[in-house]
């Protein structure tokens, strides 16, 4: 780790001073913590990405849709009339 120009504090300072050492971190500088006199760890400032506009429709046309999507499948509609999920007599007059 490159230490060399930036601010340094032992490891009791910034223990006794974290939140003056992150208030000066969120202001753009780094700084070292050393311990027994050797870089330990830096403090830098976090990297937000800024948020980019999404297009909106850029989705759009890139998917297909069969002509019978909404159609019952007659093997799958069988296989939930004879489940337990519909007994028979639970559907309401004019489901079907």
């Amino acid at each position: 780790m490159d230490s060399e120009g930036l601010e340094q504090v032992n490891m009791h300072e910034a223990k006794t001073h974290l939140s003056r050492l992150v208030e000066r971190v969120e202001g753009g500088a780094e700084i070292v913590i050393n311990r027994a006199g050797k870089p330990a760890a830096r403090l830098v400032p976090v990297e937000t990405p800024t948020p980019t506009r999404r297009k909106l429709g850029a989705w759009a046309g890139s998917g297909v849709t069969v002509e019978d999507f909404d159609a019952i499948d007659s093997e799958i509609e069988q296989l939930l009339d004879a489940s337990e999920l519909f007994p028979p007599g639970t559907q309401e007059e004019g489901e079907d």
